[in-house]
């Protein structure tokens, strides 16, 4: 233990908030059959389904993320009759009181189209996207969303028509009424012959915090100039959300994903310690070794000055608790002809 300490003055602690962002690709291969699904992982409970890098029994798969297909009570397409119907408004619900939090009722507050919660059109049958941690990091990066999606009539040539579907205003005009944090207003334009009558229009939501996108089911349906076949049946949007599974509606959605292009956010938080030694400190060292007989070994005549060699500094709590280490690349002779200054950074 030292026998000497030195408080550092609080005028040489520097805080800064550094913002680290990763490019992320995901092409529609991937999710749409490169693995011959092999990558797509379903679960008992049919609530949703998980898309992989690679085949998901594999140790070195990871998670992209999850799909589901949902819609609200207040749906013109709920019924009892419906496949999964108790699961789908289930579904709804916990994703739209987790994300927008509740009226002032207590009612699930539904997800709103401009996002201004005064009323205004609702989306009401919606498809996500929830990005697994990995891909998402601290949060989504504002303004660097982007969604192809295959938009063609019909089922076998699925992306000879697209959409392409961004936040792009999301750096400047983004909410923050949401319970979970800032989320940006998601807006399709045409790409590739897209039969979408008019660009820029609202179609979902994208919830940076969460690593959450919510697209109106709309994207196949009424924002489109012809009618979609989602299946193999030839069925459209609305039959696909009664008449299908969760699961199977997932499947009809990845078999349009063209590719997808995000950025995330890891904060990356450090502080700087500026460790001030005198010409007068520090001189001798506490080290056992560093006395022979009485005598200090680094002096070869009794009259020569004391010198130390600093390896490492350490920083202490108020009590005297070591905290932090930081080793220096090679020893730093000290002697009372010099004073030192040490940056010592902590990253957290």
């Amino acid at each position: 233990m030292p026998s000497t300490y030195k408080n550092i003055d609080p005028s040489d602690v520097i805080a800064n908030k550094v913002n680290l962002y990763e490019a992320i690709p995901i092409t529609g291969s991937i999710v749409s059959g490169a693995y011959a699904d092999s990558n797509i992982k379903n679960y008992s409970h049919g609530m949703f389904q998980s898309v992989y890098d690679y085949n998901y029994l594999s140790s070195s798969a990871n998670p992209i993320f999850d799909i589901t297909v949902c819609y609200s009570a207040n749906s013109s397409l709920s019924s009892s009759a419906n496949s999964q119907n108790a699961k789908k408004i289930n579904m709804y619900n916990t994703l739209a009181r987790s994300l927008m939090g509740s009226d002032e009722t207590g009612s699930v507050r539904e997800f709103d189209e401009d996002g201004d919660l005064t009323g205004g059109n609702k989306l009401r049958e919606i498809v996500v996207l929830n990005f697994n941690r990995i891909i998402q990091k601290d949060e989504l990066k504002k303004g660097n969303f982007q969604l192809n999606l295959g938009v063609s009539g019909s089922y076998t040539d699925p992306m000879s028509q697209r959409i392409l579907i961004q936040d792009s205003n999301g750096t400047t005009n983004y909410r923050t009424n949401a319970a979970v944090g800032e989320y940006g207003i998601l807006t399709a334009s045409n790409n590739a012959d897209s039969p979408l009558d008019g660009n820029n229009q609202v179609c979902g939501l994208v919830f940076y915090q969460a690593g959450v996108a919510i697209l109106t089911a709309s994207v196949f349906g009424s924002l489109l100039s012809s009618s979609v076949e989602l299946n193999s049946s030839a069925e459209t949007v609305n039959a696909v959300l009664t008449g299908s599974t969760i699961q199977q509606g997932a499947d009809a959605l990845r078999h349009r994903f063209y590719d997808l292009d995000l950025q995330n956010t890891t904060k990356l938080f450090s502080t700087q310690y500026i460790c001030r030694i005198n010409h007068n400190e520090f001189n001798y060292s506490s080290n056992p070794s560093y006395l022979s007989d009485s005598k200090v070994r680094t002096k070869i005549k009794a009259s020569d000055a004391p010198v130390s060699y600093f390896t490492s500094v350490v920083l202490y709590s108020p009590d005297n608790k070591p905290l932090a280490v930081g080793k220096l690349s090679e020893p730093i002779k000290k002697d009372s002809n010099n004073d030192l200054s040490i940056r010592l950074r902590t990253d957290f």
